[in-house]
């Protein structure tokens, strides 16, 4: 369909999203494209959901996601609107891509040159550069037919399966099984079995418990390249924000969402104290206490919306749908601001045990603090001198935890310590003596800020039966007009599913009440 005949096929309806997550504020730019008034209503004072921005003493912190991957679906979300991610951000290509520190010693960088990256798989293994080849070839044909038939194209149901077109292009796809069982049929060595499963972290899962299809990943790490946005991912944020106000989109900061009430047509979405600050141009009947619309789409956190949200009759889950979920693991993060420079670290880089699986059982099976941790180390210094003072750098600790954790301050004091003392220990930066600016997050803050069921940082994991059309549905089944967008729901967590997950929440918008 032609940008031109979608302009007006939602003119004159009014939308509140609510929730300014990648998921919320791509669905507001395709809604505005499609002719709707549209508002955005955020919690708390910025933009962005997760993909938050901290600034303290000169130092810019990125306190959300850090990994610009899969380009390619940002150029198709800023092409639908004739634009290029150039247009807002500039971006930069990392090589390396990230560096690897294994706590016995050893360490391997990944660089984008694949000739020497087959030289270090070969170092390990006797023929594992030719497995690498094989298992990345592979991964490139999960990914394009993937994306493809089953990203790109939105498939809710079950019946959505089942159809020629689908079941031919399915038998090039790997559903069943685990990530850890596929990657054995690759590669022997431990280490070189890490490498090609450490972004399952970016999926909020484990070996044990990721469907093989995900090998995907391992093409959007190894093919598809490492990128770093100018100004980080808030950079972005402020890219698809600038869109949607190009489109029409006004935004309201520091709103809390206290109800939804109504139903299409006439839907009523409370603020807590009136609202806050807004940006933009007035729609869809604003007042200090509530905004009225004729639909709402929430960007919030599924099971907070279900569950604070509604009134009881208007819920399609109850807790104990909610307690039954596997979440994506919370996180422990200090952001620092330390004096000097941190090498050998890589912009990012990733310190591992050589057995992680205790760490993965303390998230899964028995929620507990891992004692000998799998983490990530972001330098944003390392590319961009504008988010540290000169003789300065930046960086964050990730550190992934069980959701739900006991998080105290005694705790997080003698965590944050085991952690500077691990980082010292296995990458030989000691970072003690010369932190100038430190903050930290955990649970308690991913459910305060986000309010993020038992804290997750990310939503639900993308197990084998939380994987496409067993993830919540889109559309309310209790509440006409209302929808969902966001990390919960199909084609799950991620920045570009999120962006995906938009246009998917916007076209059925439009197949409801498009003209």
């Amino acid at each position: 369909m032609k940008r031109e005949d979608r302009s007006a096929e939602l003119d004159g309806r009014s939308v509140t999203v609510v929730g300014s997550g990648f998921g919320g504020l791509s669905t507001a730019c395709y809604l505005a494209d499609a002719g709707a008034d549209v508002t955005v209503v955020e919690k708390n004072e910025q933009l962005g959901g997760r993909a938050s921005v901290l600034e303290r003493d000169g130092f810019r912190f990125d306190m959300g996601p850090s990994w610009y991957l899969m380009p390619d679906v940002f150029e198709r979300f800023f092409g639908h609107f004739d634009r290029e991610p150039t247009d807002y951000y500039g971006l930069e290509r990392l090589d390396p891509h990230y560096r690897i520190f294994f706590k016995d010693g050893d360490d391997v960088t990944v660089s984008a040159d694949r000739e020497a990256t087959k030289e270090i798989f070969e170092s390990y293994e006797d023929g594992a550069g030719d497995a690498l080849d094989e298992y990345l070839a592979e991964a490139r044909e999960t990914y394009e037919i993937g994306m493809e038939h089953f990203v790109y194209t939105e498939r809710p149901r079950f019946r959505d399966y089942v159809d020629r077109t689908v079941l031919r292009h399915a038998r090039g796809l790997t559903f069943l099984g685990s990530m850890e069982a596929h990657v054995a049929d690759y590669f022997d060595h431990p280490k070189l079995r890490q490498i090609v499963q450490y972004s399952l972290v970016f999926l909020g899962g484990s070996p044990s418990n990721t469907p093989a299809l995900y090998n995907l990943m391992s093409h959007v790490d190894f093919n598809l390249g490492v990128y770093y946005p100018e100004e980080g991912m808030g950079g972005v944020v402020d890219g698809i924000a600038e869109l949607g106000s190009e489109l029409g989109v006004e935004y309201r900061t520091d709103s809390p969402v206290t109800a939804i009430r109504g139903d299409v047509g006439d839907f009523r979405v409370e603020l807590a104290d009136g609202g806050g600050d807004s940006e933009g141009s007035d729609v869809g009947g604003t007042t200090d206490d509530f905004l009225r619309s004729d639909l709402v789409v929430s960007d919030a956190d599924y099971a907070h919306t279900e569950q604070e949200l509604l009134p009881p009759e208007k819920r399609q889950y109850d807790d104990d749908y909610w307690d039954s979920r596997t979440y994506a693991p919370s996180a422990f993060l200090l952001y620092l601001g330390v004096e000097g420079d941190v090498e050998p670290l890589a912009h990012h880089s990733l310190v591992l045990p050589t057995d992680w699986n205790p760490h993965f059982e303390r998230i899964f099976d028995d929620p507990a603090w891992p004692d000998d941790p799998a983490y990530y180390l972001c330098v944003p210094s390392r590319t961009d001198d504008s988010v540290a003072p000169e003789g300065h750098s930046n960086l964050f600790a990730l550190v992934p935890v069980a959701p739900g954790l006991d998080d105290d301050p005694e705790t997080r004091q003698q965590y944050r310590d085991f952690v500077l003392d691990d980082i010292a220990e296995n990458t030989g930066v000691d970072l003690r003596d010369r932190i100038v600016v430190e903050e930290r997050f955990c649970v308690s803050e991913f459910a305060d800020r986000y309010n993020s069921r038992e804290g997750t940082a990310l939503g639900l994991a993308h197990t084998l039966r939380q994987t496409g059309p067993l993830r919540p549905n889109r559309r309310s089944s209790e509440v006409d007009g209302l929808y969902f967008t966001g990390s919960y729901t199909t084609p799950g967590i991620g920045v570009p599913m999120c962006l995906i997950g938009g246009q998917h929440t916007a076209d059925a918008l439009r197949e409801d009440y498009g003209r």
